[in-house]
């Protein structure tokens, strides 16, 4: 198979693109560099553009044969989005209508789309299951709402078949490959916590320990970003199998405390790591974790690293990425 992989030059984007040729695909990356990485997409063929543009997409994109689109490309900083709005709605919703018009143009039925837990909002039950009823409570959620209805509507003409797949705290890396996260600024906290304890002068704070949770630290659901991979690719075999438009959450079903992860961390490290406990956050819930049952059942799939593997990849990564910063 060969397929398209818009904002492959991002942290699950290029994960992506690795698994996909460990398989035996082709795979074309389409990415504006914005935010993503160039020495991430080495190998690759690649295709400089942005979806905003919708005839610059047509001239680079017409003739072109894909058995498939997974789509990445997307801004996704909750506190950028609050401040603009119209530049989020722009560049997801309108980028991925876009996108879809070119893709159905040129024949291509079959969209695995990058969705997120954030489409719920603050959550009202244990686990969160898709059945939980959708209200964001920030501008990126709203926008990743508003992309899984459009391929919903497009789906529903006929026109495509859509795997959303939202996902919770994507984390770990890929050391060996030489891919990791590498945001700036990086808003994530297991990175965070590694590059302090890498010697990076920054403040690591706990925001609150005084929650309903067996440590008083905030829960959360981690997932390694090869497992991510992997369901992926599982959900784009489904479509090419037998079609459909499907909503499917990803995660480990557990969740992890702050203080778990940041004993992992200690652990992968071997010392010690400084951080201060402060006041809780507004709007941070105490528990945000997958009810990932139905990916287990619909796609035979189950993610098979634990929080150690995630914070010891990542660590690995943290160190190559230290030392490429300093070429």
């Amino acid at each position: 198979m060969h397929y398209l992989v818009t904002g492959g030059a991002g942290y699950i984007g290029s994960h992506i693109c690795l698994r996909l040729t460990e398989l035996g695909h082709g795979v074309t990356v389409l990415d504006d560099f914005s935010s993503g990485h160039r020495w991430a997409v080495t190998g690759h063929e690649v295709i400089e553009a942005d979806l905003r543009d919708l005839e610059q997409l047509r001239r680079l994109l017409s003739g072109c044969d894909f058995d498939g689109v997974f789509h990445f490309a997307a801004k996704s900083l909750v506190g950028e989005s609050g401040k603009k709005p119209v530049y989020y709605f722009q560049n997801n919703v309108s980028g991925t209508a876009n996108l879809l018009e070119v893709a159905l143009e040129q024949g291509w039925r079959d969209c695995v789309f990058s969705s997120t837990a954030a489409v719920y909002g603050n959550p009202t039950t244990e686990t969160i299951a898709e059945t939980q009823p959708l209200k964001p409570i920030n501008v990126y959620g709203q926008t990743k709402r508003v992309m899984e209805e459009l391929l919903s509507a497009v789906h529903a003409q006929g026109n495509c078949n859509a795997a959303c797949l939202r996902y919770f705290n994507a984390a770990g890396a890929a050391p060996e490959q030489g891919l990791g996260e590498w945001h700036e600024p990086e808003t994530h906290l297991i990175p965070n916590i590694l590059r302090r304890a890498a010697g990076d002068d920054l403040a690591l704070t706990i925001f609150g320990d005084d929650y309903a949770t067996p440590d008083g630290t905030c829960i959360r659901d981690y997932i390694h970003v090869l497992d991510l991979a992997d369901a992926h690719i599982k959900a784009m075999e489904l479509l090419h199998q037998q079609g459909g438009f499907y909503r499917l959450n990803l995660g480990n079903g557990r969740g992890y405390s702050v203080r778990e992860v940041l004993g992992a961390c200690e652990q992968a490290v071997g010392v010690p790591i400084a951080h201060t406990v402060g006041a809780r956050r507004p709007g941070d819930p105490a528990r945000l974790v997958a009810d990932a049952t139905q990916a287990g059942e619909v796609l035979d799939w189950q993610p098979i690293r634990d929080l150690q593997a995630i914070v010891e990849s990542a660590w690995a990564w943290e160190q190559q990425r230290r030392a490429m910063a300093q070429v």
